[in-house]
């Protein structure tokens, strides 16, 4: 891979975060009480594709005991469901609800209208291809 596409990655996404983000308080006490940790593993669900506990815990390097109460919790609050897993029962699968995904959107670092402005500039092709961008780039997995 050649050295000029990394420094543009590195160049370019501060420049997305810097356009969208504004200050915030996340904390517990906040009206969806949460918490930058929890903020952290709700960011790494997904509506449609589940994860392990064992695997996001191996992704967010933390200890699965560590990472239990937290999912218990905000399977609690409605933001998560955790469900057996239809090819083990004995194992669970994890999956953002709607709620969860509100949760993110209103406690998040980027503020919706400054991300709704910025897309707005692009016409519709180009907010497909650079969405798609961003996955492909959100979904893989580094180790």
């Amino acid at each position: 891979m050649r050295t000029e596409t990394i420094f543009e990655v590195q160049r370019l996404f501060p420049q997305i975060y810097l356009a969208c983000h504004v200050d915030h308080v996340r904390a517990a006490s906040t009206s969806w009480s949460l918490s930058s940790h929890d903020a952290s593993i709700l960011a790494h669900l997904d509506r449609e594709n589940a994860i392990s506990p064992r695997a996001l815990a191996a992704h967010l390097s933390v200890a699965a005991s560590t990472l239990s109460g937290a999912i218990a919790r905000l399977s609690r609050l409605g933001y998560l469901a955790s469900e057996p897993s239809p090819s083990d029962k004995r194992k669970r699968d994890l999956r953002l609800t709607a709620r969860g995904a509100k949760a993110i959107a209103f406690t998040s670092v980027l503020d919706e209208s400054r991300v709704r402005e910025l897309l707005s500039l692009l016409n519709p092709q180009e907010r497909v291809t650079a969405l798609h961008g961003l996955e492909l780039l959100a979904r893989q997995r580094v180790k």
